[in-house]
């Protein structure tokens, strides 16, 4: 008789090192996995308030807040899907003066969520690369406390900072078209029950990057530092590891298979490096690296990095370590 499989409901973003999990290509031995395509900004927000998914993506950052204020439902995976270096996201108004990131001090700011770890990680940036704090700038939230990750983990605007809520009339788009902020440290406009901007900013003159060669500001970063900025990793139900404690190595063991999929196809191998910014397609050595590495003991410094952004910031009483953080069977992986 065939064994029982474990059904699990699972949330994911669509992206080339998920769609073999979504599409069912790679399944977790002994699970039966049912998945829910979602975009990160509203399934983060689902997870953190209503707990409607077994195994999901999220946010390092809320997590790790959330965390450091008691035991949360969930129980983390080192599986990391979402990448990118996001200071080189920021947008600045082309008159305002604001041609190198200390020319952001004194400026009006916009952030879809404070806490939001492309805002940290960007924040964090500014101020060990560049001399630039929070506190230096006014900053604009685009989303209301009852749907925003920090509306379930108890957020308030760390001292010394100025923190003003977007009225639901507007949003970042267009408070930023029209000259009513300087800059915004991230710019979200894909649809979903968290985001509401939709304006085109690429198509406004009077709006540029910061970074006006974003992989070139990557490549420095990372030849400084080494770190590659981790945004997403996997959470498991924690009753479901108490009961059933093998599942979260039959579930990394199978986001590693997923990932070994797409770089067994050397374009989708390649494409993961030019996607970074870190090589060109002539780089062919890269192939022999990677920057992308799922576990603890290849992420160590990256996600040692995001504790200390996060009590830094203000945005937890203490440090967490990630043995609070990570199932106890994967912290040796």
């Amino acid at each position: 008789m065939p064994r029982q499989l474990l059904e699990l409901s699972i949330a994911l973003s669509d992206n080339e090192r998920t769609r073999p999990i979504i599409e069912g290509r790679v399944a977790p031995e002994g699970i039966r996995l049912v998945p829910t395509v979602v975009h990160p900004s509203e399934m983060f927000w689902r997870q953190l308030k209503f707990q409607e998914f077994d195994v999901s993506e999220m946010s390092l950052s809320s997590f790790t807040i959330a965390t450091s204020l008691g035991p949360t439902p969930w129980v983390a995976l080192p599986v990391y899907t979402m990448r990118h270096f996001f200071h080189t996201r920021i947008m600045v108004r082309t008159d305002r003066g604001i041609s190198k990131p200390a020319d952001l001090k004194g400026k009006k700011v916009g952030v879809p969520e404070y806490q939001q770890t492309a805002a940290l990680w960007a924040r964090g940036v500014l101020q060990h690369e560049f001399g630039v704090y929070a506190r230096d700038m006014e900053w604009f939230m685009e989303r209301t406390p009852e749907r925003s990750h920090g509306g379930s983990t108890g957020f308030k605007p760390p001292k010394g900072v100025k923190l003003n809520y977007i009225p639901p009339s507007t949003n970042i788009g267009d408070l930023l078209a029209r000259g009513d902020l300087d800059a915004t440290l991230l710019y979200l406009r894909e649809n979903n029950l968290v985001d509401r901007s939709t304006t085109d900013l690429a198509a406004e003159p009077k709006v540029k990057m910061l970074f006006s060669d974003e992989n070139a500001e990557k490549r420095r970063y990372f030849a400084k530092t080494g770190i590659y900025p981790i945004n997403h990793c996997m959470v498991v139900r924690r009753s479901l590891l108490e009961k059933y404690p093998w599942v979260a190595l039959n579930l990394y063991t199978a986001f590693c298979r997923a990932k070994a999929e797409v770089a067994a196809v050397a374009n989708g191998h390649l494409n993961a490096y030019l996607e970074s910014g870190l090589f060109d397609a002539d780089a062919r050595a890269a192939l022999d690296k990677d920057p992308m590495a799922y576990g603890i003991k290849a992420a160590r410094p990256v996600l040692e990095t995001i504790m200390q952004y996060v009590h830094e910031q203000g945005l937890s009483k203490r440090r967490m370590t990630l043995d609070e953080l990570f199932a106890k069977s994967t912290l040796d992986v």
